[in-house]
């Protein structure tokens, strides 16, 4: 636990991306309009969770106006507002709602995480951006040694952990609510679409989509009628 909240630290000075630095802190002073009286937080965003956590969640990273206001991942915006309320509705967290790091949100047996730290322009941060965020997830998902299993929204966390796990990206197939074994020791990975306002207001993500996949992860760890996992490639 000292030794998670010391790598938080770390991640909160980060500068190694000049790119998203200054983006973050041009975006703090701009600030939105129904923003203005925010004193935004502008800085590399933490994880935030449960240190013994069996569920490990992985976005992709800050929203402009969402955690890289408040301060805390998934906080703030539409995406944290689709997703805190499934992961309230499947035990997760404690209120379905999150619109500040001081609002009384804790998470119950998860953990969520970022493939990047800070907000990138148009959300997309760049192939060097990520590897260097990347010792960050690295380190996390060492000291997490009771994770489970993995949900991870979005292609590029999808991926982004593959790679960290050693395992080929081209042999599993990204697909919402599917269920990969990776073999070994390693949790059980669920890849999900990311709960990006493009893909709930579109419907791509639907809340039935999205609660059906944090039950399925719930009914993994608790091993009740737990889905059968994917085929790999």
């Amino acid at each position: 636990m000292r030794q998670l909240a010391v790598l938080q630290k770390e991640i909160t000075s980060c500068e190694r991306c000049p790119r998203l630095r200054e983006h973050c802190r041009n975006v703090a002073v701009t600030k939105r309009r129904a923003y203005l009286d925010w004193d935004y937080w502008g800085k590399p965003v933490p994880s935030f969770g449960d240190s013994e956590a069996r569920l490990l969640i992985l976005g992709l990273a800050p929203g402009a106006h969402g955690a890289n206001r408040t301060g805390r991942m998934f906080t703030g915006d539409s995406s944290g507002d689709f997703l805190y309320r499934v992961l309230y509705e499947t035990g997760f967290a404690t209120q379905p709602t999150s619109v500040s790091s001081g609002d009384g949100l804790s998470l119950v047996d998860a953990y969520i995480t970022a493939s990047a730290h800070c907000a990138p322009p148009d959300n997309k941060p760049s192939k060097e951006e990520l590897a260097n965020c990347r010792p960050y997830l690295e380190r996390e998902l060492q000291l997490l040694r009771s994770v489970k299993v993995v949900v991870a929204l979005g292609r590029v966390a999808f991926d982004t952990y593959l790679s960290i796990v050693g395992r080929r990206k081209s042999a599993y197939v990204f697909a919402h609510g599917a269920v990969h074994t990776l073999g070994g020791e390693l949790p059980v990975l669920i890849s999900s679409y990311h709960p990006s306002q493009q893909n709930t207001s579109t419907g791509k993500l639907t809340h039935a989509m999205l609660l059906a996949t944090f039950q399925a992860a719930r009914d993994l760890l608790e091993d009740r009628n737990p889905p059968a996992p994917s085929k790999s490639r």
